[in-house]
Parts: C-alpha cells; sequence; structure tokens
C-alpha cells in the first residue's frame, strides 16, 4: 500500500502580514456566557478545518483572497461574538466579550497546483502547517481571536481555504453554520440565509443542579500501557473506504443487532483495531466515546440557527481482552447502547455534571473519540468558484500537537466514499493497516506521511 505522491510535495508559501477583519458595521458590545455544554474542558482546542478549490475561468479578474476577506467582515456582523475574545469568570466559567476586535486573516500565495496533490484528497496533507495559520497558544486561548482564517492562491488559479474554530464557540454543525453563511455572502447574499441564534441558556445546568445519570466518558482513570504522552515516532494515515467495504463489515455482524448505521459499524471496527494494535493489557478498561449530535434530543428541539455545541460524547466501556477476543459485533453492540443512552435528561445530567464536577476532561489514556463528519456538508461550501474538491477536518486528532495515541479518529468524506484519519506510533500503525485489512479482506487504501 506505496502512499501517493502527494505525500512527499514540498512547496513554499508566502504569507503577508496577518490582520485583525473587524465586523463591517457596528454590532453590540456585551458579555455572553457560554452554555454548560460548550464549556468543557474537553473542548478547549481549535477545529483545524481545509477546503480545497479548483480554478474556475467564470471568476476571472475576482480574487479569492479578497472575496473572503470582504465575505468575512459582513458575515461578523451577524455572528459578532466570533470577533470577540474569551474571558474566564469565577469557578473556570468562560464567557465571550464582545469587543468587535475581528478574526485573524491572512493572504499567502504558494508555489504548487493543486493537480500536483494528487487525485484523490485526504488528509495527511503536505505542508499542513503552511497552510493552517498557527494558532498562537492553544492551551490559553483567553483574548486570542476565536476565528483564524489563511487563504492561500495557487499557481494553477485555485485556492485553498484554511480555517480554525475555538470549539467552545461551535460544534460542527455551527462551524458550518457559520461557513456557509460566509460562502453566500461570498456569492452576493446580503446576509446569511440561516440567522445565527445564540441562546446559549438552552444548555446550561439545572438550579439547582442535579446530576441523575452515570457518565463514564468522564471517569478519571490512571494513566494505563495506552498513553496519550507525546512522541517523534508518530505517524498520520488515512484509509480510504467506499460503500463496498462497508457492506463487507455488515457482513460480520449477526442479525440480531437489526439495523447498524454506518458510523456504529466502523466506530466498532476503528475502535477494536485500534485497542489491538496499542496492545494494552488484557485487563485495561478501553473505551469508545461516540459525539452525538443532540439537537433533536431536547423537547423542545433547539431553534433552528443555534450555533453553539450540542454534543455529547456517550461511552462504550469494556476491557482490552472482551474487546479484541470477542467478534466485531459484539464491540457495534456496546456503541449502539452507547449512544442509546443519550435523551434529553441525559444532556441536563452532562450539563449539570460540568458545574458540580468542575468540567472535567475526558480521560485521554485508553479512549478513543470517533467523529463523524461525512456528512456535514463541507464540501458544498460555494465561494463562487464551485464546490470544494475537498472540504473538511485537516488532520487526525483535533488542536496543536498530537500526541503519539492521539484519541481522536476522525471520519471524512472523499471523493468515491470515507477517509479514516488516524495518528498512532509507527508500531501500532502497522498493526491498526492489517487488522483493517484483515476485516475489509485487503479491500482498504491507505495514504499516510
Amino acid at each position: 500500500m506505496a502512499p501517493p505522491p502527494s505525500t512527499t510535495l514540498a512547496f513554499n508559501v508566502r504569507r503577508r502580514k496577518p490582520e485583525l477583519i473587524a465586523p463591517a458595521r457596528p454590532t453590540p458590545h456585551e458579555c455572553k456566557l457560554l452554555s454548560d455544554i460548550d464549556d468543557q474542558e474537553s473542548l478547549r482546542f481549535y477545529i483545524p478545518v481545509i477546503q480545497f478549490y479548483r480554478y474556475n475561468p467564470s471568476m476571472i479578474g475576482k480574487d479569492p483572497a479578497a472575496v473572503i476577506r470582504g465575505a468575512l467582515a459582513q458575515t461578523l456582523v451577524y455572528y459578532y461574538p466570533f470577533a470577540g475574545r474569551l474571558r474566564e469568570g469565577p469557578n473556570c466559567k468562560l464567557s465571550v466579550d464582545c469587543t468587535g476586535e475581528g478574526a485573524l486573516y491572512i493572504e499567502a500565495n504558494a508555489d504548487v497546483a493543486l493537480q500536483d496533490f494528487g487525485d484523490i484528497l485526504q488528509p495527511p496533507f503536505p505542508c499542513i502547517d503552511k497552510l493552517l495559520y498557527d494558532v498562537p497558544n492553544p492551551k490559553r486561548m483567553l483574548n486570542d481571536p476565536l476565528l483564524f482564517i489563511q487563504v492561500t492562491r495557487l499557481r494553477c488559479g485555485g485556492f485553498i481555504l484554511g480555517i480554525s474554530v475555538n470549539h467552545v464557540m461551535s460544534d460542527v454543525i455551527g462551524m458550518m453554520q457559520l461557513i456557509l453563511g460566509m460562502a453566500e455572502i461570498g456569492r452576493g447574499a446580503v446576509a446569511p440565509s440561516i440567522q445565527p441564534v445564540w441562546e446559549r441558556q438552552l444548555l446550561n445546568a439545572r438550579d439547582p443542579p442535579r446530576v441523575s445519570l452515570l457518565h463514564r466518558e468522564y471517569d478519571q482513570v490512571e494513566e494505563g500501557t495506552i498513553t496519550s504522552n507525546p512522541s517523534e515516532n508518530t505517524v498520520h494515515r488515512s484509509f480510504s473506504i467506499g460503500p463496498n467495504q462497508v457492506s463487507t463489515l455488515r457482513k460480520l455482524l449477526p442479525n440480531t443487532l437489526g439495523q447498524c448505521s454506518r458510523f456504529e459499524v466502523l466506530a466498532a471496527c476503528i475502535w477494536r483495531c485500534r485497542t489491538i494494535a496499542l496492545k494494552p493489557h488484557p485487563d485495561e478498561e478501553v473505551r469508545l466515546l461516540c459525539m452525538v449530535n443532540v439537537r433533536s434530543k431536547l423537547s423542545p428541539p433547539l431553534p433552528s440557527g443555534y450555533y453553539g455545541n450540542a454534543v455529547v460524547f456517550p461511552a462504550a466501556i469494556t476491557t482490552a481482552r472482551k474487546l479484541s477476543q470477542n467478534p466485531l459485533g459484539y464491540a457495534v453492540k456496546l456503541v449502539k447502547q452507547a449512544k442509546e443512552r443519550v435523551s434529553g435528561e441525559y444532556v441536563k445530567s452532562v450539563a449539570d455534571s460540568m458545574v458540580m464536577k468542575g468540567r472535567p476532561h475526558y480521560p485521554m489514556a485508553g479512549s478513543c473519540v470517533v467523529t463523524d463528519v461525512t456528512r456535514a456538508g463541507f464540501e458544498e461550501v460555494d465561494f463562487g468558484w464551485g464546490k470544494a474538491v475537498y472540504g473538511g477536518l485537516a488532520k487526525a486528532g483535533l488542536g496543536a500537537k498530537l500526541p503519539a495515541a492521539s484519541p481522536c479518529v476522525n471520519l471524512v468524506a472523499i471523493k468515491g466514499g470515507i477517509a479514516i484519519s488516524i495518528c498512532l506510533p509507527a508500531p501500532a500503525m502497522d498493526i491498526f493497516a492489517k487488522e483493517l485489512e484483515f476485516h475489509s479482506k485487503s479491500l482498504f487504501i491507505s495514504s499516510g506521511l
């Protein structure tokens, strides 16, 4: 499984001086509290997104950097909290000071053409640090911009859009609402078609808070044999899978499981293969955290236009021995059961837990977090040059420096199917690849750095 040429591609990027883009018109100067679902230690990082666009002869004379710069300023009128800065109050409670300072914007030029990246674009991307502006201090975040945008013009006339959004502000769905609104304005609209709704109090803890359910996703566990320590010998790799491969995996499942979603099948397979690859102690507890959108789980549902975090992370938990020695159906059953626990009461209980337990981080050691953004619509974002050739999360894991065994695994949409984007120590990555081949009868295609 040789990597495609794009993984060894090298090129130069010349950046202009970064500038702050403020809202195009005056906006309210006020302080807005984040919800208790937003304000989790687990979400204090930036979501990195990258979009690739082809040259479009109908757009001759128009500069994508100028179009996006102007659209950003107009969009911030409606999403003005993104032009503000985070503040931390009593008990580490986060709020947004809507100062109107602006989002950080960078123009750049690269001596590379889109076709040089290869026919199928998927993470890991070469020179990614040159295409996404480096967030100054992703762990600190207070007083820093909440939104970073870089537009890189390519030699062929295409361009690359790199975006980093502070996760405490939005989940992927909320982030997409912002980006799609910006694209609409870039194409000539006077306002986003979906009006943004703040209303973060809808996902606040109750008064008084009462944790009514068990939330083992936030258990504090000791560091086991699956560590989260940084390592220089870390490999980022993607594995492509199409509908036929998903069907192959479904054939491994017993009929007693009933209908299983694509996510349930792939998440269970990834969890099992990753655990085998990392070789934890057989009796060590391992967990899969599923990111579940709760917008429709609440009664009444969240209003259309709500762009805050509306996700929870129910956990499937077992031992490494049981996960690796049982067939795939065992893992799928655990994933289904974890997702089925999510209800309106579950969401309220999570918010209460954040307040009562000091906004805990989910355990890094022994955890696997699978995020599915294949239906988020990144590839639909059109600033006038057409849909993105690739649009989605820029790399495995979320945040700045990836640990050796990053718990975050991403499912992203690519041409012809899905890419599983994962980061592991090199020896474990080799085992992971072999396990995937075993499950899918050698039908996976990989790429990697």
